[in-house]
Formats: C-alpha cells, sequence, structure tokens
C-alpha cells in the first residue's frame, strides 16, 4: 500500500460468481475471512461455502442488488455469520451477467485520539454524505446517504466505492476520490446512474479533503446531490431540439412519419406506430370536426429497438379499422393523448377486440401505451402510439407532454408535406394533360420521349413536341419555363399552345422564337405587380426536318443545343446560334440549317438532364454522348438508358424533358417536279402529265381529285403569281402532296362565291376535296399546298 495506492486489497472479502453459481474470483480478503485458499474454491459452486448445506439452486442471486446475513463455514470447520453485499455486473463486451460479492472485515487499526474523519460536522447536512479514510474505505455516512444505499452504515463501513455500488462508474468515482487524496483538492464529478429500462439517476458529487491539525490529509469527505429531475429536463429539451432538426427534411408524408418513429424509439418508447387518415378522393381536404368509430388508418410508419420490428401487427401501406374502445380511436375521439397500461385494465378491452394484438402483448410483455393524435391547423392528421415492454417504467405525465410536443411539431411537418404531395399531385397532372400523351407518326421521323418530374422542387415547365407540317415537313420543339409549381405548368401549356399555332403558319424557326419571345414578355407583364415586370421566363429549341430535302433549321433561345449521332458515327454536339432567353425582348434569333443523312438521331432535352449536383455540365454531356452511342437500338430504350445513366437514381433536381427523334428520307422516286410556264393554256398539258405520273406510281385512284386540284392551285398561281411558278408533288404512303410555289408573298384567301359570282370557288372546292390545305412563306414567295388522302387497295 503507497499513497498512490493506498488500497488494501485484504480489507474486504470479495468474490465473483458467475450466472451458474460457480466461483470465478476470489481475493485475499475473502480467504482471510474463511481460511480457503483460491485454488480450492475457484471453479466450485458457491453453496458448498454455506453453512447449511441443504439450499437449493445456483447459489446466484436475483436482480439487480441483493444484502444479507448468511452463515458461512470456514476452512477449519467452524461457522461464521456475515453480512454480504452482492451487485449484478454487466461486462461491457456483451458476455453473461456475473455476481459481486463482497463483505469488509474489521482491520485492526490503532484510533487516533483525535480522529479528523471522526468530527466531521458535515454528516448533520440534508446533503447524502459519505466519509472515505486515507485508504479510501468507507468511514461513515449520514442517514441521508444510508436512506440513497438502503443500506446501513454499520454493514457497509470498510468498503471501497466500487465495492459499494458493483457499477462501472464507480471506478471513475475513486479515481477522483484518489486525486483528491494525494493533491488535498477538492473537485465535482458528475454521474449518471441507469436504472432499469431507459431511466437514469443523475448525481453531483462534490469531493473535498479531510484534512488534521497539522494540515495533513486523512481523508476525503463527498457530499451527493440529486439532480435527476433537472438532468430529465434537460434530455427532454434535447429531444425537442432534436426532433425540429430531423423531423420534415423532406416533404414526403411517409417519410416525415417515419423520422417521427425514429425519433421516439428508444428514447421515449420501445415501439412507436404512426397511422394516418386518408385524404378524401380527388384531392380534398381532411375532416375538421369529430370523427366517429370505427376510424380507418394507413399505417404510415414504425420503429421498433427490435430489429425487424416484430411486434407490428399492421405493414406499413396497409389500413385498418380501429373501433371504440381502442388505444388509436380513443385518443382521435377524446382529441388528446390518452395512456392505457397493463396494471390499470385499460388494455384490456384492446386485447378483446383483436387477438392478433393480444397475442403481440403477451408475447412481448407490452405493459403500457400512449397514444397521442396527430394534429395540425385544426386537422386530424392521425395518431401516434407509443408502446413499451423493454423499458419496465410506466410513462409519466411528463413524457406525456414530451410526446405531444414531439407529435404537435411532427403534425405541422406531415401537414406541410401533404399539402405539398396534393399541390404537387395537381401540378402533376396538370403537367402531363398539357404534354401530347403519344408522339405522332410521321414519315419524316420517328420519334420517343421521356418526361421526369423534379424529385425535390415540385413539378416545372418542362415540355416537349413534335408538330406535322405541310410538305411531310416535321417540326421538334422543347422548352423549359422558368419555375416550378402550377403556375409554371399554366404557362408551359400557354407557351405550347402558342407553338402550335405558329408553327400551323409555317413560320421560320427564328421568325416563331421572335414571335414566343413577345409572348413570354407580354405575360411577364401580366403577372407584374402595379405595372413592374414580373418572372416569366422561358428557353425553347424549335427545329424544322424536311425529309425530301433531308435538312434540318434550326434555332435555340437560351436553350442547350442538341446532340445528332449519324449513322455509325460519334454523337457530337450541333453548334447553333446561342439566341437569348425568351422574355428579354428585342433581341434578335438566328437560325442554323444542317444536312442529315437518313437515319441520324437526333437528341433533344432541357437543363435538368445535365445540371446536377453530383457533376458538372461537361461530365454531364460526355455521359449522355456515351449513353446516345449505339443508339441505332430502340428509340424507347435509348430514352431509358440515358436517364439510367444521367439520373441512376430518378431524383431529378430540376425537371427532365428528352425527346429523341431518328430521321427517316424520302426516296427521289416520291417525287415529280414540274416548272410551269406563265401562259393558262398549258394548265391541261400539266393535267397529263399529273395523270400519267399517278399512273407510275399506281395512284390512278386518286387521279380524278388530283387532277381538279392541281387544275385550280396552278391556275391560280398563273392568274395571280408571279413567275418562276412550280409544281410539286410528294406521294407518301397514306397521303398525295401537291405543292404550287411562286415568287408572289400575297396568300389566297378562302371565300364564299355568291350565286351569280363567275369565281370565287376554287379554293373551296379544293378544301373540300382535300384533308388539308393551307399556303406556307418561303425565302423567295409562298407555297400553296393541298393534302389528299389516299384509299388502302389492300
Amino acid at each position: 500500500m503507497s499513497p498512490e495506492y493506498p488500497f488494501d486489497e485484504a480489507a474486504t472479502a470479495r468474490a465473483v460468481i458467475d450466472d451458474s453459481g460457480t466461483l470465478v474470483e476470489w481475493n485475499a480478503g475473502a480467504e482471510r475471512l474463511l481460511g480457503h485458499p483460491a485454488a480450492a474454491v475457484l471453479g466450485r459452486p458457491a453453496t458448498d461455502l454455506l453453512a447449511d448445506g441443504g439450499h437449493r439452486g445456483s447459489g446466484a442471486p436475483e436482480g439487480e442488488r441483493w444484502d444479507g446475513i448468511l452463515t458461512l463455514r470456514h476452512r477449519d470447520g467452524s461457522h461464521i455469520t456475515v453480512w454480504l453485499l452482492a451487485h449484478r455486473v454487466r461486462p461491457q463486451d456483451a458476455g453473461p451477467d456475473r455476481w459481486l460479492v463482497v463483505t469488509p472485515i474489521e482491520a485492526d487499526r490503532p484510533r487516533l485520539p483525535d480522529d479528523p474523519l471522526d468530527n466531521v460536522g458535515l454528516l448533520e447536512s440534508p446533503c447524502a454524505i459519505a466519509i472515505y479514510d486515507e485508504r479510501l474505505r468507507l468511514r461513515r455516512i449520514n442517514p441521508v446517504m444510508a436512506e440513497v444505499l438502503s443500506l446501513s452504515e454499520e454493514h457497509v463501513r470498510g468498503l471501497r466505492a466500487p465495492e459499494l455500488t458493483g457499477r462501472a462508474q464507480s471506478h471513475d468515482i475513486e479515481r477522483q476520490l484518489l486525486r483528491v487524496l494525494t493533491t488535498g483538492r477538492g473537485t465535482d464529478v458528475r454521474t449518471y446512474i441507469p436504472v432499469g429500462g431507459d431511466r437514469t439517476y443523475a448525481w453531483l458529487a462534490r469531493m473535498a479533503p479531510i484534512t488534521d491539525g497539522k494540515g495533513r490529509v486523512r481523508g476525503v469527505s463527498v457530499a451527493a446531490h440529486d439532480f435527476t429531475d433537472q438532468y430529465l429536463a434537460q434530455e427532454r429539451l434535447q429531444l425537442v431540439n432534436e426532433a425540429s432538426v430531423r423531423i420534415g427534411t423532406t416533404l414526403d408524408v411517409t417519410r416525415t412519419a417515419q423520422e417521427l418513429a425514429d425519433i421516439c424509439v428508444p428514447a421515449l418508447a420501445d415501439f412507436v406506430s404512426v397511422d394516418l387518415l386518408d385524404p378524401p378522393e380527388h384531392g380534398g381536404e381532411l375532416p375538421t370536426g369529430r370523427l366517429t368509430a370505427p376510424v380507418a388508418l394507413r399505417r404510415a410508419a414504425h420503429r421498433s429497438v427490435n430489429h425487424g420490428t416484430p411486434e407490428a401487427v399492421v405493414k406499413p401501406g396497409t389500413v385498418d379499422e380501429y373501433p371504440a374502445p381502442s388505444p388509436q380511436a380513443d385518443a382521435l375521439l377524446a382529441g388528446h393523448a390518452i395512456v392505457a397500461s397493463t396494471s390499470t385494465g385499460d388494455l384490456g378491452q384492446w386485447l378483446s377486440w383483436d387477438p392478433a394484438r393480444a397475442e403481440r402483448i403477451r408475447e412481448y410483455g407490452i405493459h403500457t401505451t400512449m397514444s397521442v393524435p396527430i394534429q395540425a391547423r385544426g386537422t386530424t392528421l392521425g395518431v401516434t402510439v407509443l408502446t413499451r415492454f423493454m423499458n419496465p417504467e410506466p410513462f409519466t405525465p411528463d413524457d406525456v407532454l414530451l410526446a405531444e410536443e414531439i407529435t404537435a411539431r411532427a403534425a405541422v411537418c406531415i401537414d406541410n408535406a401533404r399539402r405539398y404531395s396534393r399541390e404537387r399531385d395537381t401540378a402533376l397532372a396538370l403537367q402531363r394533360s398539357l404534354l401530347p400523351r403519344s408522339l405522332p407518326r410521321t414519315a419524316a421521323l420517328e420519334a420517343a420521349s421521356r418526361y421526369l418530374p423534379a424529385a425535390r422542387s415540385g413539378v416545372g415547365g418542362d415540355w416537349f413536341d413534335v408538330i406535322p407540317l405541310s410538305g411531310l415537313r416535321v417540326a421538334m420543339v422543347v422548352g423549359d419555363v422558368v419555375g416550378h409549381g402550377i403556375q409554371a405548368s399554366a404557362t408551359m401549356g400557354r407557351l405550347r399552345t402558342a407553338v402550335r399555332t405558329l408553327a400551323d403558319i409555317d413560320l421560320a424557326p427564328d421568325e416563331l422564337l421572335t414571335h414566343l419571345d413577345d409572348l413570354v414578355v407580354r405575360l411577364s407583364e401580366e403577372t407584374g405587380n402595379e405595372g413592374s415586370p414580373g418572372e416569366v421566363g422561358a428557353t425553347c429549341l424549335y427545329a424544322v426536318y424536311d425529309p425530301v430535302s433531308r435538312r434540318c433549321t434550326m434555332a435555340r433561345a437560351g436553350h442547350p443545343s442538341p446532340v445528332i449521332v449519324p449513322p455509325g458515327g460519334e454523337p457530337r454536339e450541333i453548334e447553333l446560334p446561342a439566341g437569348p432567353p425568351l422574355g428579354l425582348g428585342g433581341l434578335p434569333f438566328e437560325s442554323a440549317e444542317i444536312e442529315l443523312r437518313e437515319g441520324t438521331v437526333l437528341s433533344f432535352y432541357t437543363d435538368g438532364l445535365i445540371e446536377t449536383r453530383e457533376r458538372d455540365v461537361d461530365a454531364s454531356h460526355a455521359l449522355l454522348r456515351e449513353a446516345l452511342t449505339g443508339s441505332y437500338d430502340s428509340l424507347e430504350e435509348t430514352c431509358d438508358r440515358v436517364l439510367n445513366a444521367l439520373l441512376p437514381t430518378g431524383d431529378a433536381a430540376d425537371d427532365v424533358a428528352l425527346l429523341l427523334a431518328r430521321t427517316q428520307g424520302l426516296p427521289a422516286s416520291r417525287v415529280a417536279t414540274w416548272d410551269i410556264p406563265a401562259d393558262p393554256a398549258l394548265v391541261a398539258p400539266i393535267r397529263k402529265q399529273v395523270v400519267e405520273q399517278l399512273g407510275a406510281w399506281s395512284l390512278s385512284q386518286a387521279s380524278f381529285t388530283a387532277e381538279l386540284v392541281v387544275s385550280e392551285l396552278v391556275t391560280n398561281a398563273i392568274r395571280y403569281g408571279i413567275h418562276p411558278i412550280r409544281l410539286r408533288l410528294i406521294h407518301d404512303a397514306a397521303t398525295l402532296i401537291c405543292e404550287v410555289s411562286d415568287t408572289s408573298h400575297t396568300a389566297p384567301h378562302l371565300r364564299r362565291a355568291k350565286t351569280f359570282d363567275e369565281g370565287g370557288r376554287g379554293l373551296l372546292l379544293v378544301a373540300q376535296l382535300t384533308q388539308r390545305w393551307g399556303s406556307r412563306h418561303t425565302t423567295d414567295g409562298k407555297t400553296i399546298w393541298a393534302e389528299i388522302g389516299l384509299v388502302d387497295e389492300e
């Protein structure tokens, strides 16, 4: 024994018993008490040391602590009656529990005449006081400490701190006692002692040295203060703060409900279920008045201290009905938290209507439940049920207040998520209704598309379209409205309608974007406040492909350039003039024309596909080109490959619109062209040449209609147009197209002739004989066209 280690191991008889009652440790004090050396007793049952040989059982105590008086057998055959204190010791390595059994041995030490430890006046304090000597063995305790320990001073005198409680925290306390003893400076130590389940006692131990008249340290006094209430209040506040951070991280109802369950386990309960009311169909509001039983609830989330949540009867997503009485229904009907327990018999009524739940309660020893309604903004959303079975403590009024506070915070988040989900579903429905349900099948190209709404920021204004034009040409458009939500979707619908209207009059891509820019400027002015401009803006890319010439004209307004994949070639980005975004007003747009080989794949997309948090735009372009390589496969498969490559989780930060188109060419044998002299007398020979061409195409059944249409269009061009005049016939699988072009920019108008008028019936006749007709302006003049439907002869 030294000042650095003032512990006399032989001053306490100490033994350790495993869970089978076998002695596994035996110290010198135990040998001094009973005379048995360690080698003689280790590995033998502890009951062999009892004077009463008729003892039955393992010899290991029960519970967490035991103390009492037993008669033991000495090595010399005599009997010794001693007081024993036994503590259950739980190893940190999750091994089997052991029992530490101790008893102090009175040492023959001379008593000093003026021992400072006998004259300490702190023993009358209302605090729990303990006095340790220079060997750090307990010398004195006051009645308050004896009440705390539930042990008498007579029995525990001479024990060390670890022997007194048997807890791991006692070793730290003893180290602090040794520091005070050797340095002579006092200290404060906080210790937290778990007592069954999740309950913890918090103590503040103030340690001070005890000195004699010469200033020498002769012992240490410990004044223990119980601040459990303050500690629990701090823990509850910390849990509420943690709930504020962890609950509501997303605007997803199910995820928010799961976060509510996660925060309560195991801090507040052993099993937590969150059941929500299903919203009415067609986006209605949840009821605000009193509910009636039975109540149908859908399990949104649950959490347990046990892996796999074996206590749950209902699976997530399943609807179950709860009658009255039941914890769920009673809490919803009452509008406040309800606590039920087996000790008061409240749970007995619940067991009667659901045998499955009754079996789980008996199987897991569930003894207490607390049902808390989930309410926000005057609306009942559901109920949270908290259950305890591992924690033996019942719910206290403070637990109820804590559960209500956490549930109230979660209720606001769930209501926000529910409202957001409803608005998002509405916007998504509007968005999808405004997008084309299917892409038209044309002779010019084959197309496939995908639309992916944003995962977090809400539905936006991305759109795409494929618009058939005259002369077998086809327009492709992709756009993106600034912002998200219903307003963006509505703006997108207006712009898509405007693009279709402008495309119907066959405007060139740059002219169309100019008109669209004016429209966006007007929309922005309409949404502004008191004359200030609003924030309506958009980007757009418009392209027109002609399968006869195999040329494609494109223009863009602040939109990403498309990527093309030539047959057998590598994907590359098309260099297009960078036009300004729509809505700036007054700035020009430029178009570019490129020639495309038959089978070329065009890729149009919005910026949500390439602008992600995970990588920069250049890396996204590289992934896009890689995904488009080998796009000779199905375009539908290529669309999926592109999305999987750039958005593998499907979690897009912004809306994504993707349009792929594979060009097709029209053979020269399907096109016939004639230059028309400005002589009305030559109309008849022209009709004859047309009939002959239709015969070569095996379209004789359309000769009569084609003769009338060609005659009318050529005659009008000769009479009102400007030379040169050109006639072109285009033969598609289901359509015969007649086009007459001249260099006049004056377009004809359809009108109804009066009874005695000599003219004015030509274009009316053309309109009645054809599927569609119209005119379009060209750089050289105009073209009048008409489409004649062909009847399948099969």
